[in-house]
């Protein structure tokens, strides 16, 4: 079934703008330069308009909504980086408290919630394209966002230049099926898994941080701050932004996982090679952890593939 809701949200136009030139979006982080309030307009799949500031008002791009939490500033840079629309984590902060109106040394650090709508499958127009907001859209006053029906008025109106200006063309977008999606507004969706857009990098690892509950596979390690998403297969490779291609491991484990020193067994042990000692005459304290049992997430489709980790044991572990 399509979507027959969407929001139009007030976007920043230098945000925008550092993402419109980007190649080959996945997925954006459309943030909120507080944590405290709960983005509850939308459901997963429905869409997500950007509608520029003042003095440009019209409408240049969307994507499809995903999923909203509050995290520290810092997290959003590490799991989203630029799709955060800046260029380096210093330029993100300074956009966001140059809208909170306050600023410190603490807050230069990232450990400040900031509430994140992501977004996937985000398509930009350029400034030809830019499409005109709704008619009944505040002339006067604070207006963020707003929700609209896509099956009739103006909503419908938006969504059908949208997809119109989308599927016209030959640039990317993050859509399996896009021929699948109706610039009319005519149901030629199928199933809705055909037009799901896939994954990107950031929902890669949040996903991946869900299903493992905040801790590390091997160590149990609970400390977000040195935690991170593995591919078993890496995605310059061909592996994939999904969570059975992933594992949750403590930052030092990662590295040694990603150069091979150490690998994951399709019976779900952990090993350490012989070459961390021989090249290093180092690795005591990882050998202790040789031949453990790693924790895996209850639901059997979100647990490590078996082919991927005897794929990394095979191509990558330097044993």
């Amino acid at each position: 079934m399509e979507p027959t809701k969407g929001y139009i949200g007030l976007t920043d136009p230098d945000w925008y703008k550092f993402l419109a030139q980007q190649q080959r979006i996945d997925e954006v982080n459309f943030w909120q330069p507080r944590g405290g309030h709960p983005f509850r307009a939308l459901q997963r799949g429905d869409l997500f308009f950007f509608k520029l500031h003042a003095p440009f008002k019209a409408i240049a791009g969307f994507g499809f909504f995903e999923r909203f939490e509050s995290m520290p500033a810092w997290l959003a840079w590490e799991c989203f980086a630029e799709m955060n629309g800046a260029p380096d984590m210093e330029t993100m902060i300074d956009q966001i408290v140059r809208i909170r109106g306050d600023d410190s040394p603490a807050l230069r650090t990232g450990a400040f919630q900031i509430g994140c709508i992501m977004i996937t499958a985000p398509f930009f127009f350029s400034e030809e394209e830019w499409i005109l907001p709704p008619y009944d859209w505040a002339k006067t006053g604070i207006q963020k966002g707003k929700t609209y029906r896509l099956d009739v008025g103006e909503g419908r109106r938006i969504r059908e230049e949208c997809f119109a200006r989308a599927r016209q063309g030959d640039r990317y977008w993050n859509i399996e099926r896009p021929e699948n999606l109706a610039a009319n507004g005519t149901a030629r969706y199928g199933s809705p898994i055909a037009v799901r857009p896939r994954l990107g990098q950031g929902l890669f690892s949040l996903a991946v941080r869900d299903a493992y509950g905040n801790a590390c596979a091997v160590t149990h390690e609970h400390s977000v701050p040195v935690l991170e998403a593995a591919h078993i297969k890496p995605y310059k490779l061909g592996g994939e932004h999904r969570v059975a291609n992933g594992l949750l491991l403590r930052r030092d484990l990662h590295r040694l996982f990603d150069l091979g020193y150490v690998t994951v067994t399709p019976d779900y042990l952990f090993r350490v090679g012989n070459s961390l000692r021989d090249e290093f005459s180092n690795g005591k304290s990882y050998y202790g952890l040789d031949d453990s049992m790693i924790a895996i997430p209850e639901q059997d489709a979100l647990r490590p593939s078996r082919e991927l980790l005897d794929w990394h044991g095979q191509v990558m572990f330097r044993g």
